[in-house]
């Protein structure tokens, strides 16, 4: 009951209600089985909830966790936004990311970048062979790139990955609760996903 589509758009929506013995429903919504991609270029245009508490994202995991559990086998997020920040977080998760700080110094695993609050703002990822391109409206945030000498260590991104929509409430990251502002609503517009010609 927490998502709907009306108009051609999809709206997860987080309320206050009793369920399962907690005091709030949300959902996630997930492709995996139905959209399985390894590489290409995915997006996604949405409209975020603006209010203490709220955790909306747009993510990725992989289809078979072929180097270990979470994060040796990989984690993306496409984009991540806490409360009402005018901002969104994206950020590349693996086995160097999150244990080996001193081979992740050498490049950038995480960048947050402004966005329109309030607004339509289009999040988007290019994955290949050896790197990981983020983009919020179309402007290249940053680049992680294979170290083919860290192995999948570092870059385990070579399997095919699902998505994730989801919105969370609360927690040590997000931080209080706006319960007055219940109901949020995180709309999606759509999401695509592209494939170069050459590849089948």
């Amino acid at each position: 009951d927490n998502a709907s589509v009306s108009d051609g758009l999809l709206t997860i929506e987080l309320r206050k209600e009793s369920a399962g013995g907690l005091n709030y429903t949300s959902t996630r919504l997930v492709s995996r089985g139905k959209g399985d991609w390894l590489y290409g270029k995915i997006e996604a245009s949405a409209k975020l909830p603006t209010g203490l508490g709220t955790w909306p994202a747009i993510w990725m995991l992989p289809t078979s966790w072929k180097y270990g559990d979470w994060p040796a086998s990989g984690e993306i997020d496409i984009m991540e936004r806490l409360n009402a920040d005018s901002f969104a977080h994206q950020t590349i998760h693996s086995a160097v990311t999150e244990y080996d700080h001193e081979a992740r110094r050498s490049q950038n695993w995480h960048y947050t970048a402004p966005i329109r609050p309030g607004r339509w703002n289009v999040y988007s990822v290019e994955l290949g062979p050896d790197s990981v391109s983020f983009f919020i409206n179309d402007r290249l945030t940053f680049t992680y790139r294979k170290e083919p000498e860290l192995g999948p260590r570092q870059f385990p991104y070579d399997r095919p990955m699902y998505l994730l929509l989801d919105m969370q409430l609360g927690g040590d990251w997000v931080g209080p609760i706006d319960t007055k502002a219940l109901p949020y609503r995180y709309e999606i517009d759509y999401v695509r996903f592209y494939k170069k010609k050459n590849e089948e």
